[in-house]
């Protein structure tokens, strides 16, 4: 650390950490290194060690963001009150949608890097454990059977991991559209008009 440094010139820890996550999407973990972020934010260099010990630590900051955010948060949707499963699938949905409860470009490089690097892929293998327990478990709360649960679990997640690997690309408002008839194939069963009514509230002033 630079006792020195201006504050202008240190930016902030969630602006270096935006920017790391940021570079991570774009051009994968070996382009997340500290003169790199310094030139992309204009900020000075030793700036960074005012927020981080070293390269490792903010490493380590981006993987705790994914955790808290990705997983955290998809645990938390389905947890959420529902009355129904379609309505606990929609809760569930929400993530797919908004950037706010679940970076899908973060999670897409989580899982590139995690190929290179073992101790990543054990943390992504726990993560993805949680999620399936998650869901399982809000399947099960709703009365589907441990198997039928299991099997759903894992066309929810795996459809949605596929998802983001093949970077498919549609409008906003097309994929809203879709939602339904995706809960319908999740569930076994076609969400009532109120059910989808509430979904869609919660997404009508997104941008196409």
């Amino acid at each position: 650390m630079n006792d020195q440094t201006p504050p202008r010139q240190r930016g902030s820890e969630t602006l270096w950490l935006d920017a790391a996550a940021q570079l991570l999407c774009e051009a994968g973990i070996d382009a997340v290194k500290v003169m790199p972020l310094a030139k992309r934010l204009g900020l000075s260099r030793t700036g960074f060690y005012w927020h981080f010990r070293d390269r490792e630590a903010l490493l380590e900051a981006l993987i705790q963001r994914w955790e808290a955010k990705n997983t955290g948060n998809l645990v938390a949707r389905t947890e959420a009150f529902a009355e129904n499963i379609c309505e606990a699938m929609f809760n569930l949905c929400d993530c797919w949608l908004d950037d706010a409860l679940f970076d899908s470009r973060l999670d897409l490089a989580i899982r590139n890097w995690a190929r290179t690097d073992e101790a990543l892929q054990d943390r992504l293998n726990r993560a993805d454990e949680q999620r399936l327990t998650a869901i399982q478990s809000m399947f099960t709360y709703h009365g589907y059977s441990e198997a039928e649960a299991e099997v759903r679990t894992m066309t929810v997640l795996y459809t949605q991991i596929g998802y983001l690997s093949m970077q498919v690309q549609e409008s906003h408002w097309k994929r809203i559209a879709r939602v339904p008839d995706y809960v319908e194939v999740f569930t076994g069963q076609r969400p009532s008009e109120s059910d989808v009514g509430r979904f869609m509230s919660r997404h009508l002033t997104e941008q196409a």
